[in-house]
């Protein structure tokens, strides 16, 4: 091309084209616009050289391939800073506060990182033999004694993947046992399920054979006594309760709910995912309860989110302990050793079969055992007791612009609605929303179902006043605006994304999965 000659215009020539406000890259400062990696594409620029593909029989039947598979072909430079720059779009725990409600979303130890990759840990294959592995069962075995202890409960099943496998779990563990006593295939048909109860209850409850009655909260947001003795019969095989419940608030029934549970022959199964407000203060064996599942990844810090890796081990009361699955751990003379199955000598077959492969997340196990024991007893008292007090002080801060749902003290949540917000033209969603212009992350919307406009807070134990300060201030702010009648910046936000305000209906109906060359 000529030196003179203006080179051909694209479409980054023409600022109309670009969607950044401002500036004709797109970009805003070091936020940088980035295409999707398939849009990236050069062929014939790849990074790396690879050798032609052997002329070899297919051995795939009629899947002969008919033309390049579609993967791009980039740099290494391009590929390093596709991925950096998606990287810094994200939110995350280390950046600021995650206010989930329900969620415990806190700040992991880097010590727990740390073991958790220690050689004979970060290694350990799980068809290894026992002999082999004995520091790993040695782990396991101490980590079982502490929950325990914690809980008060003779014996815990640690092979569930995640909470709702462990609601699986010991829903299956209470089924196995009516069925044994009642000589085969039980009568009880029916479980119990509070409307404060989390959302996966009866969805187990269902998948284990059983019909699911609600029972209805009272204006405390708690189980309404008498409507839950009111459908107690021989029918009932379990009530699965969450205390603390979804609206951030004990249970201060649980003891007389579980005397009459027991009192008609049927089990109380107790969701534990908030087990983080109130561990080592109250030990849920001494509340009557006989299966539970405790979330790792919430209540002792092991990191989740984005799919996994969770852990839901299953505390159990002793009429249920001979139901827990296989594979459980067991000391011998001179050494531990796993049961796998009902072929096992020392295997009474009363288990309810295997609901894993293996024996559980390792690399949880590590991280949980780590926090526990680098808390020690009084340091996860003093957990549970800033996490209570930390919800308490969003709830104080807050009351005077957005009253809480239910009057008094809450435990490691807060609840609001949007009564508040009436006449304002602005709901929950536009709030949280504008908290992400804010650099926060949104709280839990809409959740608990049975709260209009829900606004769930969960601040949890590691976060700071400054950070709490920061994050009360922001969405008193916010409030105030919306009260102002400034609708129209609710109705746009967030203003300061990569991308703005989606059509998450239909994102959800007709999610476009697979990526076309246009």
């Amino acid at each position: 091309m000529n030196a003179m000659t203006p080179p051909p215009t694209s479409a980054s020539d023409d600022i109309s084209a670009v969607g950044g406000p401002g500036t004709v890259s797109g970009h805003r400062g070091l936020q940088l616009e980035e295409a999707l990696i398939f849009e990236l594409d050069r062929p014939g620029h790849a990074g790396v050289d690879l050798p032609p593909v052997p002329d070899v029989p297919l051995r795939l039947g009629g899947l002969a391939p008919r033309a390049r598979i579609g993967l791009p072909d980039l740099s290494e430079p391009e590929v390093v800073r596709h991925y950096t720059r998606l990287s810094q779009k994200n939110y995350a725990i280390d950046a600021g506060i995650y206010p989930l409600g329900s969620c415990t979303m806190k700040h992991n130890p880097r010590l727990n990182e740390k073991m958790a990759r220690l050689p004979g840990f970060a290694d350990v294959h799980p068809m290894q033999p026992e002999s082999t592995v004995q520091g790993a069962l040695q782990l396991i075995d101490a980590l079982a004694h502490w929950l325990k202890t914690l809980t008060g409960m003779p014996a815990v099943a640690l092979s569930p993947a995640a909470g709702a496998q462990g609601e699986l779990c010991g829903m299956m563990a209470i089924r196995a046992a009516l069925d044994h006593r009642e000589g085969g295939k039980t009568a009880r048909r029916r479980v119990l399920v509070p409307e404060s109860a989390h959302g996966t209850n009866p969805a187990t409850a269902v998948a284990c054979g059983f019909t699911v009655a609600t029972i209805p909260a009272n204006d405390r947001g708690r189980v309404d006594l008498e409507a839950f003795k009111a459908k107690l019969d021989g029918d009932v095989a379990a009530i699965m309760l969450t205390n603390p419940n979804t609206c951030g608030l004990f249970e201060p029934d649980i003891v007389e709910i579980a005397q009459a549970v027991h009192d008609v022959g049927a089990f109380f199964y107790c969701d534990g995912a908030n087990f983080n407000a109130i561990v080592g203060r109250v030990r849920p064996a001494d509340l009557g309860i006989d299966a539970m599942h405790i979330n790792l990844h919430k209540t002792f810090s092991t990191p989740h989110g984005g799919g996994g890796p969770g852990s839901g081990p299953v505390v159990l009361s002793e009429p249920l302990a001979p139901f827990a699955p296989y594979p459980y751990l067991v000391h011998t003379a001179d050494s531990l050793r796993l049961v796998e199955s009902a072929a096992d000598p020392t295997a009474d077959g009363r288990a309810f079969g295997r609901l894993k492969g293996f024996h559980g997340q390792m690399g949880m196990f590590v991280r949980a055992l780590s926090y526990m024991m680098s808390h020690g007893a009084d340091g996860l008292y003093q957990a549970a007791s800033d996490a209570v007090l930390n919800a308490n002080y969003v709830m104080a801060r807050l009351r005077d612009l957005l009253p809480p749902t239910f009057e008094g003290p809450c435990m490691h949540e807060a609840l609001f609605d949007d009564r508040s917000l009436k006449d304002t033209g602005v709901e929950t969603l536009g709030i949280a929303k504008a908290l992400i212009d804010e650099g926060f992350h949104p709280f839990t919307v809409y959740f608990p179902l049975v709260v209009h406009g829900a606004m769930l807070i969960e601040p949890t134990e590691t976060e700071s006043k400054r950070s709490l300060d920061r994050f009360i201030n922001s969405l008193r702010g916010l409030i105030l605006r919306a009260k102002a009648g400034d609708t129209a910046h609710f109705d746009a936000a967030p203003h300061f994304t990569p991308r703005r305000r989606l059509d998450e209906t239909q994102a959800a109906r007709k999610p476009v999965l697979r990526w076309k060359q246009g």
